[in-house]
């Protein structure tokens, strides 16, 4: 019987240290994974002392283990709420810009001379009116937007039979975007009511359809309880969620596509393009949001703007009424600004998201 303990214990020949050789060299093709001497490869380990990259291809037989949904959930919370904070203050004035000549069509020749008059009239206080609540309905809404966005990417893959893992379409990104701004519109109208009654309130009290009153935000809040109970609040929220839904669509839409676009001409990984296309991918993302729902946008913000005075028509009264005594001109009053503001404070908003989300898993990987 041949004795293997002998056998071992000999000094191996030529011939048994080039048969070794031949056998080691041998490649285990397992799932796509290469296990090779040559290369020093143990299922996608590699022996140098350079760490590993993490795997972005679904088919690494040792992927890095996704966070947990609840881990998830959070990383995607904090990164909106610091995309929001940078998409207001790189945006504000012209935003305040866009609001009043909204609310008053009539009143500026344009957003150069609404800001000009502005700054004359109140100062540089007057164009970052209604920051406060803007930072708080620009980090609520970012935040729970960004999160109902990873979660609504994971109930299409659901209803798709897609693994959990699985890359999805622009489109079905852009879908999952439309479906998640729903739940951001609950929170982002009564903080954006808020914001726009501090940003028109100089031309409400100068035109005489209010009385002159502290113009903050919690004399603002309190108005509302006082006067209009806790449903004030929500004074164009139907609008609010008629705009967002086709907005966000467009919005992640153009994004995602734009970042696709950069990746397949740089040849690079789409997380990986750098922070100029980032910044330009927003931007395109935002423009495209803005032009197709801009009237939308000019509604909601006559109504809760207006409501101020007593109770308010609503969506369509109100449209109607814009169109005919005004003019179809009248609903895009204010897109100058909004157009010259979305690449800013859009690519702002995906820049700290992505560069804060990316800073978040690293953190968490290691």
């Amino acid at each position: 019987m041949f004795n293997l303990v002998a056998y071992f214990s000999m000094r191996p020949s030529l011939d048994d240290v080039c048969f070794s050789q031949q056998l080691i060299r041998l490649t285990l093709l397992y799932d796509n994974v290469n296990v090779t001497c040559g290369t020093h490869r143990l299922f996608n380990l590699s022996l140098s002392s350079k760490p590993r990259e993490r795997e972005t291809s679904s088919d690494s037989f040792l992927d890095t283990m996704a966070p947990h949904p609840v881990v998830q959930a959070i990383i995607d919370l904090s990164a909106g709420a610091v995309g929001g904070a940078a998409c207001v203050f790189s945006g504000q004035p012209l935003d305040t810009a866009k609001v009043k000549m909204q609310t008053f069509p009539t009143m500026y020749r344009g957003f150069i001379h609404c800001i000009s008059t502005t700054y004359k009239q109140v100062g540089i206080r007057g164009l970052y009116q209604g920051t406060t609540p803007a930072l708080m309905a620009n980090i609520a809404e970012n935040s729970v937007l960004f999160m109902s966005y990873g979660f609504c990417q994971q109930v299409i893959r659901f209803t798709a039979g897609l693994p959990s893992e699985a890359v999805l379409s622009d489109m079905q990104k852009a879908s999952a975007g439309s479906v998640a701004s729903i739940f951001s519109s609950l929170l982002l109208c009564p903080t954006e009511l808020v914001k726009c009654r501090l940003q028109a309130m100089y031309e409400m009290e100068t035109s005489g359809k209010i009385a002159k009153s502290d113009n903050t935000m919690w004399s603002v809040v309190k108005s509302i309880m006082r006067n209009e109970g806790p449903q004030g609040f929500f004074q164009g929220l139907t609008t609010t969620i008629a705009r967002e839904v086709p907005g966000y669509f467009c919005f992640f839409g153009a994004y995602e596509l734009s970042r696709t676009t950069f990746a397949d001409y740089m040849k690079c990984d789409r997380d990986d393009i750098g922070v100029a296309p980032i910044v330009l991918s927003g931007g395109f993302g935002g423009a495209c949001l803005w032009l197709v729902v801009y009237p939308f946008d000019c509604v909601k913000s006559r109504i809760q703007v207006m409501s101020m005075t007593g109770k308010q028509a609503g969506f369509f009264k109100t449209f109607m009424t814009i169109a005919r005594t005004e003019g179809t001109r009248a609903l895009y009053s204010g897109l100058t600004p909004t157009m010259v503001r979305t690449f800013p404070a859009n690519g702002a908003l995906f820049l700290g998201y992505e560069a804060s989300r990316k800073l978040m898993m690293k953190q968490y990987d290691s």
